[in-house]
């Protein structure tokens, strides 16, 4: 097992590479492979809707591919802060995020993801996100790395 700062770092990087391989617009395409390769194969994410319905992540790519594909022609993530707890080879990430859809409608989200690192690399075994509300903004505490 690394240091717990250099752990940090990994996730960090990880929760980077996610945002960016999520994101599309006219001039880049979103990388699916490469965010399939941060998930464990099991993995399993749990969106905003309500009820909650748990999905796959390959369910999930589907559904964006297929956004992608249609009416949502940009899709821009963006990390405003991170909170990283690490015990040995577990570990827990809090991500306030901020999303831009078509280059104007703009919404911000807290996703919680659960980490577990295998030969000396973190997967996210779980992850699960809310949306901000009138009634319920991101804590500022979270909008801080």
């Amino acid at each position: 097992m690394g240091n717990k700062s250099q752990d940090q770092d990994q996730i960090r990087a990880l929760i980077t590479r996610q945002f960016t391989a999520l994101s599309w617009g006219i001039t880049a395409r979103p990388d699916w492979e490469g965010f399939l390769a941060d998930f464990m194969p099991s993995a399993a994410l749990f969106p905003a809707a309500r009820p909650v319905v748990p999905a796959t992540v390959s369910t999930f790519v589907e559904r964006m591919k297929v956004l992608s594909e249609s009416g949502l022609e940009s899709f821009q993530e963006e990390v405003l802060g991170t909170t990283i707890h690490v015990f040995g080879g577990v570990a827990v990430a809090v991500v306030a995020g901020e999303l831009t859809e078509n280059q104007k409608d703009v919404s911000r989200t807290v996703e919680m993801l659960l980490l577990v690192k295998q030969d000396d690399a973190w997967q996210i075994v779980a992850q699960a996100w809310d949306k901000e509300t009138p009634t319920r903004p991101v804590p500022e505490g979270l909008l801080e790395t």
